[in-house]
C-alpha cells in the first residue's frame, strides 16, 4: 500500500484528492494536512506522527515552494498540483530532487483532456506563426496566468520562435489589453469569473483560417485519474517530472 498525505486537504481540490485516495485499492490516506482544521497543521507535524510515502500538495502559490523543499530534504516523494512556481524555483526543485534521489512531479494540470489539449497545441505550433492563449478560471484562483497556460506556451515555444509574425506595431490605450507576453511572444489572457472551473483556448491563425483548441473542466473529479497516476509513478520512479504528459507517454 502507498501511504499518502494530502496537503491542503480541506480545500476544494484537496477534498477531491482525499476521496480519490480513500477509494483507491492500493493507497492509504495517512494524513490530512491543512492550516484550517486539518488533522495536522504542517507537513512537519504529520511526518513526526505517520509514515508518508507520497505527499500530494494542493495549497497556495505562496507556500508551495517551501513545502516542496521540506519534502525533498526529508525524503518525502511529492506530487505538486499547486501552480504559481517560478521557472527558477522549478529548476531548483529539479536539482534538489536529482541530488537527494527523491521523486518530484509537478503537473500544471492533471486532466488527461487538458494534457492532450497542450500536446495538440504543441503540434499545431509547427504550422502556424500566430497564436494566443485565453485561460478562464473561477474567481478564487490567485495566480495568473494559470500554470496550464504557462506550460502550454512553453511547449509551443519549443516548436516556433515567434508567434506574432506580421503583426503591426501595437499601442495599448488601456494597459494589459493585449494580455501578458510569454515565451516567444505568445500573448496569454487570463479571465477570472464565477461559474468557471478551468477552461483554456489556444487560438492559431493564418491567412484565411483560424484553428481553436479548447478544453473545459466541468468538475474537479476529472483531475483525479491523473493525480492517482502521478502518485503511483513517484513511488516507482525516483526522478523529477514536469508535466503529466511525460508519464502519459511512458
Amino acid at each position: 500500500m502507498i501511504n499518502v498525505a494530502v496537503c491542503g486537504a480541506n480545500g476544494k481540490m484537496g477534498q477531491e484528492v482525499v476521496r480519490a485516495v480513500n477509494n483507491a485499492e492500493d493507497m492509504t490516506l495517512v494524513a490530512k494536512i491543512d492550516i484550517f482544521d486539518g488533522e495536522f497543521a504542517s507537513i512537519k507535524d504529520a511526518k513526526e506522527s505517520v509514515n508518508i510515502d507520497v505527499l500530494v500538495d494542493f495549497t497556495q502559490p505562496k507556500s508551495i515552494y517551501e513545502n516542496a523543499l521540506y519534502c525533498l530534504n526529508n525524503g518525502i516523494n511529492i506530487v505538486i498540483g499547486t501552480t504559481g512556481l517560478a521557472d527558477e524555483q522549478i529548476e531548483e526543485l529539479k536539482k534538489l530532487s536529482e541530488t537527494k534521489g527523491v521523486s518530484c512531479l509537478i503537473a500544471p494540470n492533471f486532466s488527461t483532456g487538458a494534457v492532450l489539449m497542450m500536446k495538440f497545441a504543441q503540434m499545431a505550433s509547427k504550422y502556424f506563426d500566430n497564436a494566443e492563449i485565453i485561460e478562464l478560471h473561477h474567481n478564487q484562483k490567485k495566480d495568473a496566468p494559470s500554470g496550464t497556460a504557462v506550460k502550454t506556451a512553453l511547449m509551443m515555444a519549443g516548436e516556433n520562435a515567434n508567434f506574432t509574425t506580421g503583426n503591426c506595431p501595437e499601442v495599448e490605450t488601456i494597459k494589459g489589453a493585449r494580455g501578458g507576453k510569454s515565451y516567444n511572444n505568445i500573448h496569454i489572457h487570463s479571465v477570472r469569473m464565477p461559474g468557471y472551473i478551468a477552461s483554456q483556448e489556444v487560438l492559431f491563425g493564418s491567412s484565411g483560417q483560424i484553428l481553436t483548441i479548447r478544453h473545459d473542466s466541468m468538475n474537479r473529479e476529472c483531475y483525479m485519474n491523473g493525480v492517482l497516476m502521478a502518485v503511483r509513478y513517484v513511488c516507482e520512479n525516483k526522478n523529477f517530472v514536469y508535466g503529466l504528459e511525460k508519464i502519459m507517454e511512458d
